[in-house]
């Protein structure tokens, strides 16, 4: 498969927010460079439409973009080269298979670091996993909503959660995380792809949903009506500057905030049904 490659030119203290609003964009992964960041598009994509909505954003944010083509690739090889692991604290970390292992960590996750492991948002997989730690797991019904590669999945079951559904839009990343929950001995998790109508009609302990804002937003109701009474939705892909939208929107469905945690530009928060 051929691709585009965007490049786009932005100050350092803007990246994080023009990358939140281009993960919302079906690009196919993200690169931070130098001077900003490369973003992937495959080239059987409608470029025009979404050259359209780029200039809208630029003129918001103030950054400049340029395509060229990128001729077919090892794509995979590509991607491994610039990720990294992601370790929090003495609790638990991500590798791939490539890399050291982490001695340090109680749960080490290996996983395939393919393009559908997403924008590369490790702030918000970091909150996500450094939330989970407090939770508590033990034989419970789990659903990661945009699953990605299964990080937080297969976690939940690491930690003793006994039930785990998974689904996501991008059939790379559905597929990676089949793979990676048999890597890690997970078998328990069942991955479904394509939207949340694709899964099962039933109701969790815990929902996960590291995501973006939008979808959270659009998807406040239908994840509340899924969990049980009691029931934690941890959620984060959102920006500072959206938290209150998010929060007051969610206490509208229903909700309580429990617990916040920034990092960088981002936030993750646990929500609980009332």
């Amino acid at each position: 498969m051929d691709y585009y490659r965007y490049i786009i030119t932005a100050d350092a203290p803007s990246r994080e927010i023009i990358l939140a609003f281009l993960g919302e964009l079906p690009f196919d992964t993200f690169e931070e460079t130098e001077d900003g960041l490369h973003a992937y598009l495959r080239a059987d994509a409608d470029a025009f439409a979404i050259e359209q909505q780029l200039s809208d954003i630029s003129g918001k944010l103030s950054f400049s973009f340029k395509r060229e083509l990128v001729k077919h690739q090892n794509w995979n090889a590509v991607w491994e080269s610039n990720f990294q692991p992601i370790q929090v604290e003495q609790f638990c970390g991500v590798r791939a298979p490539f890399h050291e292992r982490l001695s340090e960590v109680r749960y080490e996750i290996v996983i395939n670091p393919e393009m559908a492991f997403g924008t590369g948002h490790h702030e918000t997989t970091y909150m996500m996993m450094a939330q989970m730690e407090a939770l508590d797991w033990e034989a419970k019904a789990v659903f990661d909503y945009g699953c990605g590669t299964g990080i937080l999945a297969i976690l939940a079951g690491m930690l003793g959660a006994a039930e785990i559904d998974a689904v996501d839009i991008e059939k790379p990343a559905y597929e990676s995380t089949v793979e990676n929950a048999r890597r890690n001995g997970v078998p328990h998790l069942k991955a479904y792809f394509g939207n949340l109508s694709k899964v099962p009609e039933r109701t969790y302990d815990i929902i996960l949903a590291n995501i973006n804002r939008n979808v959270i937003l659009n998807s406040l109701e239908a994840l509340y009506e899924r969990l049980n009474a009691g029931g934690q939705l941890l959620a984060s892909g959102v920006l500072q500057v959206d938290e209150a939208m998010v929060t007051e929107r969610a206490a509208q469905v229903g909700f309580e905030c429990r617990k916040t945690m920034h990092r960088g530009d981002w936030c993750c928060l646990l929500f609980e049904k009332q």
